[in-house]
């Protein structure tokens, strides 16, 4: 199968692909940007030790088992490197390649390694230790998601030598670099293993990686694994972190953590969580950090059901958006956790279009929207009536909207219908198990709206194709059956071109033909929160992809710090 007609399955509901990990394994703040540092700031200085607390328990180290895991991502983050990394932006970043070139025509691709890269036992790191993790995420008998490893069965690596790698694609295909951000495992370690025996193996509990801390130890109490210290490794090829140990401490909820930050047993907690919020909010002693996270939330309208033909009319897509309050769901709903979506690719990326034209909630205006449409209002109320032709018979513009059966969803959903019975709009809420919405009615294109989730977790590349692309509206998840061949050039055409700049292009387009046709209604991005002391100073987190980004910027995070020579001579003065 060409990679140009691949879908991503890394976009997964949130929910369905907590059900398909359970089965594998048993289971706001701007992006950070440079800072005007006053004259007078005292300098960082290494040491102090960081303990965290996160909900959940800790199950497995190794980076390519962790995304099973969310507890176990933060860890794995501070422990491993990637070949690359990316900013809050979505732009690939040296970390274990030092540089990389592309070729032309947008198939081959070259990595040089950085020579001072160790692993934390002292071996070097080397290109076999790339082709080695590449190979377990292609085997059969390890547990990778299966879009992944067909994906992996189509590029040709060759070890060029020690430091120097080449991946040759069947064809263009310009994300590429988005796969590169896997933790590389070392082969001198685990080469000697199975696949299916390094799931098993004690390295997942005792890993050896080459990131800027290394594995120290395990806490535990009455035999229970409580938590785990990693401590400066001083050979770490990037950037030297001031903070000497960094420690996760594991509890079996939200409410738990709280209680260990009051009772001063952890300095950070790892997400506040709306449980914890308004006490969170109220302490003065710790500082909340907000960033977007890389999930959607919107509405799904079935453009091609004929039972609901006026969904095909761009008018009523748009007058239907206008009609959402979508920022008192927001206020009141989320807790003020979210932030409006006005277009399907993530803002402040690179590929982010800041012009898209933003709709307020109007009702009266959405209605007056329909008039001109020709739509009508009985003169003794009720429900609009759709436009027919001559010596037709006028119904009611009604629909069946589909939701997720949880709580925040259920009154998601009826805050929706209350929104579009002020226009006149009949909505039916129906609530359904999130795998048999997904099973029965999104895969079958057998539903009229669908209110839904979108999680795209480590997915820097905006690369929305599968979502609107005309070729997945019977076998993909173009689940609105937007048939849209303007649209579909825009993102075919970012999908093989090299240039970045012309990517860029491809994509503001797009989604100003998004913004104009309206195919999905966009409601809001969910916003993650994450509490430090104040005693831990240089925290900073912009727009993430997944909650370990939080740590992107661990190598500025201090305890302590001293005045300089002039500062102290000015002190003293």
């Amino acid at each position: 199968m060409k990679l140009i007609k691949k879908l991503r399955w890394q976009f997964l509901f949130i929910i369905l692909a907590l059900i398909v990990i359970g089965v594998l394994l048993w289971e706001g703040q701007t992006a950070p940007q440079s800072v005007f540092v006053p004259e007078n700031t005292p300098k960082p200085v290494t040491g102090g030790v960081y303990v965290e607390g996160v909900a959940g328990s800790l199950k497995r180290l190794n980076p390519l088992l962790a995304v099973y895991n969310p507890v176990d991502r933060g860890a794995a983050r501070l422990l491993f490197s990637s070949l690359v990394r990316f900013d809050s932006k979505g732009l690939p970043q040296p970390d274990l390649a030092e540089s990389w070139g592309i070729s032309r025509n947008g198939e081959v691709y070259n990595f040089s390694l950085r020579q001072d890269a160790t692993w934390h036992d002292g071996t070097p790191v080397t290109s076999q230790d790339v082709v080695f993790t590449i190979e377990l995420l292609r085997s059969e008998e390890f547990p990778a998601r299966a879009d992944l490893k067909a994906f992996w069965q189509e590029i040709e690596i060759q070890t060029l030598d020690e430091h120097n790698l080449q991946f040759r694609l069947p064809e263009a295909f310009a994300p590429f670099l988005d796969y590169l951000n896997f933790g590389v495992l070392p082969a001198h370690l685990l080469g000697n293993l199975t696949p299916s025996e390094i799931v098993d193996a004690e390295f997942n509990i005792q890993p050896v990686g080459s990131g800027p801390y290394q594995f120290d130890a395990l806490l535990t109490e009455d035999g229970q694994i409580t938590g785990v210290a990693l401590k400066k490794f001083p050979n770490y090829h990037g950037e030297e972190v001031y903070l000497e140990e960094f420690v996760f401490k594991y509890y079996e909820d939200s409410l738990a953590v709280w209680e260990a930050y009051q009772a001063e047993e952890v300095q950070g907690i790892g997400e506040v969580t709306p449980e914890i919020l308004p006490q969170a909010l109220n302490d003065p002693d710790l500082n909340l950090y907000t960033g977007r996270l890389p999930e959607l939330t919107l509405i799904f309208l079935n453009l091609d059901n004929p039972q609901v033909p006026f969904f095909q009319e761009s008018e009523v897509r748009h007058a239907l958006l206008s009609g959402l309050n979508r920022q008192w769901m927001v206020d009141h709903i989320l807790h003020g956790q979210a932030v409006i979506a006005d277009g399907p690719i993530f803002p402040k990326t690179w590929a982010y279009y800041d012009n898209l034209p933003h709709y307020d909630y109007e009702p009266r205006q959405a209605i007056e929207a329909l008039k001109e449409a020709g739509y009508t209002f009985p003169a003794d109320g009720g429900d609009v009536r759709t436009k027919v032709e001559e010596g037709e018979e006028n119904i009611p513009l009604e629909f069946t909207l589909l939701y997720p059966d949880d709580e925040q969803h259920g009154t998601l959903a009826q805050a929706i219908q209350e929104d579009w019975a002020e226009l006149g709009v009949d909505v039916t809420l129906e609530a359904l198990p999130y795998p048999e919405l997904l099973s029965e009615h999104l895969d079958t294109r057998l539903y009229q709206a669908a209110l839904v989730d979108i999680n795209l977790s480590h997915t820097p590349d905006p690369d929305p194709y599968t979502f609107w692309h005309q070729t997945q509206t019977s076998s993909g998840q173009n689940y609105s059956m937007w048939n849209d061949r303007q649209a579909s050039e825009y993102l075919e055409q970012a999908r093989i071109v090299v240039d970045p700049a012309e990517r860029t292009r491809m994509y503001l387009n797009f989604q100003v033909r998004f913004v104009d046709q309206m195919p999905a209604l966009l409601l809001y991005y969910p916003m993650y929160t994450y509490g430090v002391s104040s005693d831990v100073k240089g925290v900073r987190i912009g727009p993430i992809f997944e909650p370990a980004d939080r740590l992107v910027t661990v190598s500025d995070w201090y305890l302590y710090s001293e005045l300089t020579e002039a500062q102290a001579t000015q002190s003293e003065e």
